[in-house]
């Protein structure tokens, strides 16, 4: 072994133990560690046993804001508007979730109110039909909603007057979110074959008469008929009610009498067609328009739905027509007409009223209505943005009269609200058929409505 070695050897031994020897010292800069074994150990210093321990803080849980409501309604998968509601309302409140109950619609009434007394936790109620309302009504099963529609700042000077005619006592127990309401549906091919300007949406009853003289022409199976009484009862008689100084359920039904003499000349005169024929063959109104066998016709504006995809598969030959407002007695403003209102309403068992209303307010307001006529239906609120839905559905007439025709100003309902609506119905039916297939005179129609109907009002 070479002496240069050995001395390199003996050098690098004694910096290791000069390393070792000087464990108080921090090691310089970039030293090499000393193996584990030649290095002193640190002790951690001993806890306080007598101290309290020190407690990490829980980050906090965020609150859970989340509400669940059910809706009970009918016809889920039917009906277009509800998941579209549904998805809208969400958009805006994403911490409340609507179950939707469906009861369906054959006895929605019925099993709806055997939902109630068995206690079921029904947040919000859709209201069916008039008569429906008023049992709800009458059985505490709706809660008022005045002081909530005083607080919410709710304008329902927007319904068309709507719903002072749901009022009971002077509570409202449902805001109205759809309404189907009358108009009047021509076609304009056969107004252009008579050379007669289309409807106004201005037209009294008399003027409207004598419009539907204007066009009706020819003879036979070609024969056009100017207008179209369909055989339900609402389609003449209703007329007489327009004017407010009137209702279907007052017991006296004297006012009918000009309206019965006007609708039966036109029957005799061949301006409409024959309402016994109508009755014995069971032809639709629908079929009559499609055929281009009628120039005008008083119908609901559930039909602008029907007529479009009608005309859409090839069905309706009447592909070139339009919609004017329903005719109006004297002094009776152009836009007042008829209805039927689909309302919603909050449970007087629900344990979550305020969540409940402000669904409720959604659903039955301005937001709501224009999702509503997003899928072709008509709300109950029928703004411009409404109307600019509505009539920019394919297939909608594209003339201004048209798109003007759902402007409504006063909707008057079909069947005011009354507990005795279901008998009063009964009747009137029977002495319209009576009358407008002449088995009796208008005044022995009458007469007998008279009578029979005070007679359900005293009992």
């Amino acid at each position: 072994m070479n002496k240069p070695f050995l001395r390199s050897l003996a050098i690098i031994v004694c910096l290791a133990l000069l390393s070792a020897c000087a464990g108080s010292s921090p090691p310089a800069a970039n030293a090499t560690q000393a193996p584990a074994s030649q290095v002193e150990a640190t002790v951690a210093p001993v806890a306080d046993p007598t101290a309290a321990p020190t407690v990490e803080p829980t980050p906090e849980a965020p609150a859970d804001n989340s509400v669940s409501l059910k809706w009970a309604l009918w016809d889920k998968e039917l009906t277009i508007y509800y998941q579209a509601l549904l998805d809208a309302y969400k958009a805006v409140k994403p911490d409340v979730t609507i179950e939707l109950l469906d009861l369906g619609s054959a006895d929605y009434n019925t099993v709806l109110t055997t939902q109630l007394q068995g206690g079921d936790d029904i947040d919000i109620i859709c209201i069916k039909d008039i008569p429906g309302y008023a049992n709800l009504v009458k059985q505490n099963f709706l809660e008022p909603l005045n002081s909530y529609i005083s607080s919410n700042n709710v304008d329902t000077s927007l319904f068309g007057g709507t719903v002072e005619q749901l009022t009971v006592n002077n509570d409202v127990y449902t805001l109205p979110f759809r309404s189907d309401f009358w108009i009047i549906y021509y076609n304009k091919d056969l107004f252009d074959k008579a050379g007669v300007a289309y409807p106004a949406n201005d037209l009294t009853l008399d003027q409207y008469d004598a419009l539907a003289r204007q066009v009706t022409f020819g003879e036979g199976p070609e024969k056009v008929f100017g207008a179209h009484y369909h055989t339900w009862r609402s389609a003449v008689q209703l007329f007489g009610v327009l004017d407010g100084l009137h209702t279907i359920v007052d017991g006296s039904y004297d006012f009918l009498k000009p309206i019965y003499e006007r609708v039966l000349k036109e029957q005799d005169d061949g301006i409409v067609q024959s309402y016994a024929e109508l009755k014995t063959t069971g032809t639709h109104y629908s079929a009559a328009f499609f055929n281009n066998q009628i120039a005008m016709m008083n119908m609901g504006s559930w039909f602008i739905a029907t007529q479009i995809a009608k005309v859409e598969s090839g069905e309706s030959f009447s592909t070139n027509w339009g919609m004017a407002k329903y005719p109006h007695p004297d002094g009776v403003p152009a836009g007042t007409t008829l209805g039927t209102i689909t309302g919603i309403s909050v449970s007087s068992h629900s344990t979550k009223k305020d969540e409940a209303f402000d669904f409720v307010n959604f659903v039955s307001g301005p937001e709501g209505a224009v999702v509503i006529a997003s899928t072709g239906t008509i709300p109950a609120i029928k703004n411009d943005d409404v109307v600019a839905a509505i009539a920019s559905l394919p297939g909608y007439p594209t003339d201004e009269g048209s798109k003007e025709a759902l402007k409504t100003v006063k909707t008057v309902l079909e069947m005011p609200l009354h507990d005795k609506s279901a008998d009063i119905e009964i009747a009137l039916n029977e002495e319209h058929d009576a009358i407008m297939t002449y088995s009796i005179t208008v005044d022995e129609g009458i007469k007998n409505m008279n009578e029979r109907v005070a007679e359900i009002l005293a009992n």
